[in-house]
Order: structure tokens, then sequence, then C-alpha cells
């Protein structure tokens, strides 16, 4: 299927299952590998994971009702480091779970975790790091998490994303 139209398709799921989450609650969606995600090894394309990533993102930014605020704000997510850590492959078909949380932030960054899982085996383990810019520059993740009711502190940054950047 093209991106468009599966990117659409999985923001529409999103708004239709109307299941609100908190933002510390994991986005668990049900997937399956197509013909277009492989490579001429017979499995998902390497790339074609940070595309995937891209739908559990959307998925948990409508369902804790950022992406409203965000859309009526003038706030647009950008990635700056995305790192994926490939464990088995994905076979042609084979059905999966992208889970999707937001392990931390500080005062500038949020940090997310994303894993590719089979049953109990994760395939794929991605982790990035972004944030939200807006029309007057970046906007800090306790502004974005208190426009959503959100004023609890941030869980521990986890040691793989204290890595220094280069």
């Amino acid at each position: 299927m093209d991106l468009v139209p599966k990117t659409l398709w999985q923001i529409a799921r999103a708004l239709v299952a109307n299941k609100p989450m908190g933002i510390l609650d994991e986005s668990v969606l049900p997937m399956r590998v197509g013909l277009a995600d492989l490579d001429l090894n017979a499995h998902m394309n390497n790339g074609r994971y940070l595309t995937i990533m891209d739908f559990g993102r959307f998925d948990l930014t409508v369902r804790t009702g950022l992406g409203k605020i965000a859309l009526k704000q003038g706030w647009r997510p950008l990635v700056a480091e995305a790192h994926v850590k490939y464990r088995r492959s994905l076979a042609p078909f084979e059905r999966y779970t992208l889970h999707t949380r937001i392990a931390a932030w500080d005062a500038k960054w949020v940090f997310m975790e994303q894993r590719f899982v089979v049953g109990d085996t994760t395939c794929a383990i991605g982790t990035i790091k972004g944030l939200f810019r807006g029309p007057d520059g970046n906007v800090a993740p306790e502004t974005i998490l208190g426009a959503i009711g959100h004023s609890g502190p941030s869980p521990a940054i986890p040691p793989v994303f204290a890595a220094p950047s280069s």
C-alpha cells in the first residue's frame, strides 16, 4: 500500500477507535509485513522500520489528544535522532505488533521507544529523540504535556538516550 493512504488509514484508525490513552501509556498497533515492505532479501526493508515507526507515533499523538492541540497551536513534530537495533527479520506477510511509548523527557526533548514484536520476541527496537516546533520555535515538553493535562515529572531518562549526540 502506498505510504500516503497507509498513513491516512492509521490516523483514521486512531480517531475512529476512540480509545484515549495517557501520555505514559503504550500504543500497540497490530501490523503485517506487506509486499511493499520487502527488500531483495525477502524480509522487511531496514528503512521501512523507520516509516512504520511513524504510524505508532501518529497513533500515540492522536489517542493522547495531543494531535488536536498540536494542529490548533501550529506545532509540528520533528525527529532529531532515530536509531533501530535489528534482532530478527520480519518475513513476508508476518503479523507483528508495534509498541510505542514515551520513555522520558527533559527541558527540550521527548524520548520514545518503539518495539516490533512477534509473540514474546522483540524483533527490532527503535529509539527516537524529538520535539515539537511551533510558530515561535521549539515547544518545551512541559508546555506540551500541560496542554493535555499531564503535570507529573518525567520518568528517569533511560541510559540508551544518555549517550552524547554527534
